[in-house]
């Protein structure tokens, strides 16, 4: 039976509602914390199996993730394709691999991140890749709630598109009704 990824975002409590601010500095009445729909490790495995085999024709020798949202599904995926996974993490404010993690010239990667609105992280992560001389064989992730099928520069996979308003803040219909927002995201702390 097909994973059911919806079902799993309301069963988990996952969808949330609201004013949040996202990562990508949008703001959005909708919120999708996936730390609560990876939080049993079942849950968790079962959608990294399933992302696994939507990039495991892109050929991966390592998994790479932006911490924070990332590393969870990443490593999961990389354990369904029997394949390392490492994660790049900010260091004050860029986005770096650390903790003696390596890359070698010419290795294929697949980034692996929760979800993706504005692809900020994602890239980010793509340009330490290819930085370090690898190779950036494609994208995936849990989420797409980006409007577009495929904002990469390469393959990209998702188990589930989402499409949850997005405003920038200065034209927020939350903010200027008053609704207190709230910041769930790792990269803002307000």
């Amino acid at each position: 039976m097909p994973l059911d990824v919806d079902a799993l975002l309301r069963e988990t409590g996952a969808l949330l509602s609201g004013h949040f601010r996202l990562s990508s500095g949008l703001h959005s009445p909708g919120y999708v914390q996936c730390a609560l729909l990876l939080e049993h490790p079942r849950n968790a495995k079962a959608i990294g199996t399933a992302l696994a085999e939507n990039v495991r024709a892109m050929q991966p020798s390592k998994i790479v993730a932006p911490a924070l949202g990332g590393v969870i599904i990443g490593y999961t995926v990389a354990e369904a394709l029997d394949v390392p996974s490492i994660f790049t993490e900010r260091k004050e404010g860029a986005m770096t691999l650390r903790r003696g993690f390596r890359i070698s010239e010419g290795e294929r990667v697949v980034i692996v991140e929760d979800v993706v609105t504005t692809g900020k992280s994602t890239r980010e992560t793509a340009a330490v890749v290819e930085g370090l001389g690898g190779v950036v064989a494609g994208f995936a992730s849990i989420l797409n709630r980006s409007g577009m099928a495929n904002p990469f520069s390469a393959p990209y996979a998702s188990l589930l598109e989402l499409q949850l308003e997005t405003y920038d803040e200065g034209h927020c219909p939350l903010c200027a009704s008053g609704i207190a927002i709230d910041s769930p995201g790792s990269r803002y702390s307000k």
